[in-house]
């Protein structure tokens, strides 16, 4: 039997060549926003909507790392706990919900007065699952009511499974690199605090509390002050 090429299935079905689609492009691993950006592109296109929230779980928490309107103060801070919300619940009880009306009447919604999204009819929550763990919710509004077909319900469903596992795999390795990065920063600050309590014959604590000062002072990161400790010290030795 001829298996058809994947690249022409939309032509045949176009719910399935636009999940190949997603697929393809979201399995080259990139970076977790990078990731995000691709999920609520998708979503967005798939059912329209005048809002869209991507959360992750991070630490038993539900962050918010992506969404469909600007709100750089509420990226990467807010936060829900599993069980709290319609979010919460979707992810503690791994089962999408949709509201065709008057969605904030939902015993189970949370109200965030910092976004103006808050004030909509309709909502639509799927999690994100990875080998049956949820790694994630994505949230869909709109101000209008709307009834969620079983298609747009299916799709996004669909969506999440097939993303789950790259959500999964880009927030390990951000998080590896953080650790990474936490940790050359911890070496850096204790190279220069050793270079302090030698040549001005202090401690420990009165070295990191000349770091903190220099910190304040210049208005530089306790990171960049001890690079460039570190990096005098250096020079001391190189030069002739």
């Amino acid at each position: 039997m001829r298996i058809p090429n994947p690249a022409h299935w939309a032509d045949d079905d176009p719910d399935i060549g636009f999940l190949h689609q997603m697929a393809s492009r979201v399995s080259l691993a990139p970076p977790l926003h990078e990731v995000l950006k691709e999920v609520l592109g998708f979503a967005t296109s798939v059912v329209k909507c005048d809002s869209c929230f991507i959360y992750v779980m991070e630490d038993d928490e539900l962050v918010l790392r992506a969404s469909k309107n600007p709100h750089p103060e509420m990226v990467d801070r807010l936060k829900l706990k599993v069980g709290e919300g319609i979010t919460g619940w979707v992810a503690a009880h791994k089962e999408p919900v949709a509201v065709a009306l008057n969605a904030s009447e939902d015993p189970r919604f949370k109200v965030f007065n910092d976004l103006p999204e808050d004030h909509f009819e309709s909502f639509l929550s799927v999690p994100l699952i990875s080998r049956g763990r949820v790694v994630g919710v994505i949230n869909l509004q709109s101000k209008k009511a709307h009834h969620y077909s079983h298609r747009e319900i299916r799709l996004i469903s669909t969506i999440g499974f097939l993303v789950g596992a790259e959500i999964e795999m880009a927030r390990l390795e951000s998080k590896n690199s953080q650790l990474s990065d936490q940790l050359e920063t911890e070496t850096l600050v204790e190279r220069a605090k050793g270079i302090l309590q030698r040549s001005l014959g202090i401690n420990g604590v009165g070295a990191d509390l000349i770091l903190q000062q220099e910190s304040r002072k210049r208005q530089k990161s306790v990171k960049e002050v001890a690079e460039s400790i570190v990096l005098n010290e250096e020079l001391k030795h190189t030069s002739p």
